[in-house]
């Protein structure tokens, strides 16, 4: 059985144009990589981004680098990426970006609960 993760998906690319453009786009997650995700675009882009950066921007708007992500309204999401040649806007639908997470996070090995110092010392009376 394969570790690797895919959701394919369809993203528009927002342009100066009347329409978008529907676009196929793969999501993939590799063990190997636990901390990041790949986002394939069109033309064989390859845009890796923080797993955890995919999960904030499915809440609130973040920026990490030539990377934007942000929710538009609770059903969309939109994934803007900066380069010397210029922007380029995708929205996506939110429901696969979430089947998505929710399935890296079901396989992912449960991570222990922090625990602070204060939390962990003994505790003793005077």
């Amino acid at each position: 059985m394969s570790l690797v993760i895919q959701e394919h998906a369809r993203a528009r690319l927002i342009t100066d144009g009347p329409d978008p453009r529907l676009v196929p786009v793969e999501l993939r997650y590799d063990p190997a990589e636990p901390q990041t995700v790949h986002v394939r675009l069109p033309g064989g882009v390859d845009q890796p981004l923080g797993l955890d950066l995919l999960e904030r921007g499915l809440r609130s708007p973040v920026t990490r680098g030539n990377l934007r992500i942000w929710p538009c309204g609770r059903a969309q999401l939109v994934l803007e990426l900066h380069s010397p040649d210029g922007v380029a806007v995708f929205q996506f639908d939110i429901a696969p970006l979430i089947r998505f997470v929710s399935r890296i996070r079901a396989r992912a090995p449960k991570r222990p609960a922090a625990t602070t110092p204060a939390a962990s010392a003994p505790v003793t009376r005077a």
